[in-house]
């Protein structure tokens, strides 16, 4: 039953089968480097040997993609813009925020109109009050005006992009911009007044 001498059943089968990746002549055709070649082709300095070289292309690239991104403020480009400005979340809000009519983005030159005319009004004291009321009322509008802006773009972000919740400074993003007058704003407007984003 458990004999040595005793012959197979079946000879074996004479056509080649198919060669496995670990035999000869398949394979990735090159020999697996040692770990001091693969070392060694990784070695470089840490410091360059020509600094000056070095720092002229450091410089010339560093300025290669500010000018990349300034243009893309300009047009609006996606792919080069800076990574705060980008993303379908962030041109939703932009694009709102420059449909609107804002009250934010006309507070600074009030502002500058009402401290001009504090330094006008000299000594008369009623005059200076007057002024100081109408800046008081500026600022408590410009704040209810970002708080509604707020508040509609959140129920816009939800109603656009889901309940997942909107990322954190997303509205502060849109707050600030509204802020900023309209021919000011980077990157630029892509839209006109009343074209809100669909």
């Amino acid at each position: 039953m458990f004999s040595r001498n005793r012959p197979s059943a079946a000879p074996a089968d004479p056509t080649p089968s198919a060669p496995t990746p670990g035999e000869h002549g398949v394979g990735k055709g090159h020999r697996t480097p040692t770990r001091k070649e693969a070392e060694a082709a990784r070695r470089h300095p840490l410091v360059p040997t020509d600094r000056k070289a070095a720092a002229k292309a450091e410089r010339a690239a560093a300025r290669e993609t500010r000018d990349r991104e300034y243009q893309a403020m300009q047009t609006g480009d996606e792919r080069y813009l800076p990574l705060r400005d980008k993303g379908p979340l962030r041109r939703y809000v932009r694009d709102h925020v420059d449909a609107r009519h804002n009250l934010g983005e006309y507070f600074l030159p009030v502002s500058i109109v009402m401290v001009v005319a504090v330094m006008l009004s000299g000594n008369n004291v009623t005059a200076g009050l007057v002024v100081i009321l109408v800046l008081y009322i500026a600022v408590a509008a410009t704040i209810v005006d970002a708080v509604i802006l707020a508040r509609g773009l959140r129920r816009r972000l939800h109603a656009k992009f889901g309940v997942g919740g909107v990322p954190k400074g997303t509205l502060m993003y849109g707050v600030l911009r509204a802020f900023q007058l309209r021919r000011m704003r980077l990157p630029k407007p892509q839209v006109g007044r009343g074209q809100y984003p669909s």
